[in-house]
């Protein structure tokens, strides 16, 4: 592996950051010709020349942005380190990773996070996948949680947990005006949207349909709630969704539920691994939203 001098870096990050050898000499107390030779140093290892001169001012070249992007992260991540190791000190922002799985409703998601965007102690990085892609990253502690509407099966090797966080009734709805359906007698023949076959709630829904011999026109199925909730508010095609997915419609008038669904209810999840050094924010994720740490300005 190449080796790279982080005393170099460090100084680069300083000059790129303070815009100038003169600045970066004096924030770091020593004399510009020594910080010259080191920024010369550093370029001549990347082999790239790292800033340009336009007249008096230094700038960043595409080879230099590229490094302050790469040192970004490198001191960031080493100041988690020490943070996670030590405990953090009053100022230090903790971050705070969380997967979401693609079917999970966007609502959801949103107001179990909300406490966490309030507050300024803390970075929060949403990413989202499959629950495989996310499970996979949770194992190599590149997440410190996954947001799921599926639990998984307790692993010995992985030590996985998952944690009920909420589950609601699921519903069938549609455009307003229509009047109520009686489930699932009414069903037979209708054009409905539903979610993915890989789904559980789809899976469930599909067996007390069977069970009843009634036989729906499926429009389309849709693994994504954020699409699946576009199409049932443009389309006005009865949708079966858990009430949060389209809560706004709901309350606004857009869309109106026309038949619960009795017996179905969705699950979410928080699923998560027992850690050496855990992120305490996890343990305030799966607290209920009224018993977590107020925000700190």
């Amino acid at each position: 592996m190449p080796s790279l001098n982080y005393h170099h870096l460090r100084h680069f990050w300083t000059i790129a950051r303070e815009g100038g050898l003169t600045r970066a000499a004096e924030r770091l107390n020593v004399a510009q010709s020594a910080l010259s030779t080191q920024l010369r140093a550093l370029e001549a290892e990347l082999g790239q020349p790292l800033f340009e001169r336009r007249g008096r001012r230094l700038e960043l070249t595409e080879a230099g942005r590229i490094a302050l992007d790469h040192a970004e992260t490198i001191f960031r991540t080493g100041g988690e380190l020490v943070a996670t190791l030590t405990g953090s000190g009053p100022g230090q922002r903790r971050i705070f990773r969380v997967g979401a799985v693609a079917t999970l409703s966007r609502n959801f998601v949103l107001e179990r996070l909300r406490p966490f965007l309030a507050r300024e102690d803390v970075e929060l990085v949403l990413r989202s996948g499959t629950l495989r892609e996310l499970l996979a990253q949770l194992d190599a502690l590149a997440l410190d949680a996954v947001l799921s509407n599926n639990p998984v099966a307790h692993d010995p090797e992985t030590e996985r947990v998952s944690t009920l966080l909420a589950d609601q009734n699921v519903s069938l709805v549609g455009r307003p005006g229509a009047g109520p359906l009686r489930f699932p007698r009414d069903l037979d023949g209708v054009e409905l949207l539903l979610p993915g076959r890989e789904s559980s709630l789809r899976q469930a829904f599909d067996v007390r349909l069977d069970q009843a011999g009634v036989r729906p026109r499926i429009l389309a199925e849709v693994d994504d709630m954020a699409l699946l909730r576009l199409l049932a508010r443009e389309s006005g095609t009865l949708t079966l969704v858990p009430p949060i997915v389209v809560r706004d419609e709901l309350r606004s008038g857009v869309l109106e539920e026309r038949a619960a669904v009795p017996g179905l209810r969705e699950g979410f999840y928080a699923i998560t691994r027992p850690r050496r050094f855990p992120n305490p924010l996890v343990a305030e994720l799966l607290r209920e939203p009224g018993e977590r740490t107020p925000p700190r300005r």
